[in-house]
């Protein structure tokens, strides 16, 4: 079948630069595949979200991020955790519940940390996520640096109520928060347009005086691009900043959603003609900047790290009964 994909027009970016994208969108892409795979041998047990297909958005702006920049996000959580630098191995040590995960596998998939790399979360409650990242703007403001926290939330997340509460707070206080909206068309099984009064998501804080914009969240070069305009919004004491990132998930909303609300041509469609990572990989390649085969290599040392990531899981042993007594308050 002929496909029509997206012109590839001279990057904006370095061959260094691309190839980074290349590799870290390929290694969320990856992750999550054999994560499916995992969870389809129940290995992983709870919840299980998964990224694949929305991979530029979390690459793109954490690439416009600096040393101290916070993130906290919703249950969709896998691809900020490695975007963000967390160690594979951990990440899917947590996915499986064994001690070598992050929150020594207590937490799963919806429930890790990573304090060393600023990463808040994962929360499994719709939206809750958004007040706390207001929460660690708040803090950064109080302490007068010049760090950046991003909360990022779905399309049907943006429906909640305590998003408008924190956005009213953010603006009334001029926080550095910048409230990253993953619009990947479905809110669980019911289509954003079913779903919502506004088709654009990120007119939802004018009535604050949040300025905002949408992007095409399939371009990474365009998520940088936008990131980097909301940063710097942030960074100069301007208040809260939104992105509506506008994407698309190839999966069901988790593993066990047999995604019936959508039809094989709409997913196929944006896999052939939208794909983040076919993108990167035709600016390479059409601009020289690398070979097939190179690329080739690139994905056999992402498939090796994956896979050493899951035998790590597999062969760290479950958390010892002691652990259902640590890090509780009362």
């Amino acid at each position: 079948m002929a496909t029509t994909r997206r012109a590839s027009a001279k990057p904006n970016a370095s061959k260094e630069e691309l190839l980074a994208y290349y590799r870290d969108m390929l290694l969320i892409r990856r992750f999550e595949e054999k994560a499916g795979q995992l969870y389809g041998m129940g290995l992983i047990g709870g919840f299980c979200h998964l990224y694949i297909g929305q991979e530029a958005v979390v690459v793109g702006l954490e690439a416009a991020t600096k040393e101290g920049d916070q993130r906290v996000t919703s249950y969709r959580d896998h691809g900020h955790m490695l975007a963000c630098g967390m160690d594979p191995k951990g990440v899917m040590a947590e996915l499986t519940g064994r001690e070598g995960g992050y929150s020594r596998g207590k937490g799963g998939s919806m429930h890790m940390f990573s304090s060393e790399k600023k990463f808040y979360g994962g929360h499994g409650i719709v939206g809750a996520q958004v007040p706390i990242g207001a929460g660690l703007a708040f803090a950064n403001w109080y302490r007068g640096n010049d760090n950046v926290s991003f909360a990022y939330f779905g399309d049907g997340a943006a429906n909640q109520g305590q998003v408008y509460e924190t956005f009213n707070i953010a603006s009334l206080w001029k926080l550095p928060c910048v409230f990253v909206i993953e619009n990947n068309q479905y809110a669980m099984g019911t289509s954003m347009k079913r779903a919502s009064s506004t088709p654009a998501l990120f007119t939802r804080g004018e009535a604050f005086g949040i300025p905002g914009e949408a992007v095409d969240g399939m371009d990474v070069l365009a998520v940088k691009a936008a990131a980097e305009k909301a940063i710097g919004h942030c960074r100069a004491g301007e208040g809260p900043y939104i992105l509506e990132m506008n994407t698309y998930r190839y999966r069901g909303h988790s593993m066990s959603d047999p995604a019936k609300y959508r039809t094989r041509e709409e997913v196929q469609k944006m896999r052939e003609e939208r794909d983040p990572i076919d993108h990167v990989r035709d600016m390479l390649v059409a601009g020289e900047l690398a070979t097939e085969d190179e690329l080739k290599a690139v994905d056999r040392d992402i498939k090796a790290v994956v896979n050493e990531a899951a035998q790590f899981a597999q062969d760290s042993p479950e958390p010892a009964e002691a652990e259902l007594w640590t890090d509780v308050y009362a």
